[in-house]
């Protein structure tokens, strides 16, 4: 499945940068990943990006 998402960026008081990219609520709930089950694994490979449910400490 394919969905065309904009990734917003945001500039904070001392300069740095940071990134947000909204995921489908229904995506993470396939994957098992929910407000208490919440860790991911995000895989970077050449171009890809890859996100995983984490483990559970």
């Amino acid at each position: 499945m394919k969905k065309e998402k904009i990734v917003q960026f945001h500039k904070s008081g001392s300069g740095n940068i940071s990134t947000r990219l909204s995921i489908p609520a229904s995506w993470l709930a396939e994957l098992g990943i929910t407000e208490k089950e919440k860790k991911v694994i995000i895989e970077k490979k050449e171009k890809e990006i890859r996100i995983y449910k984490g483990e559970e400490e």
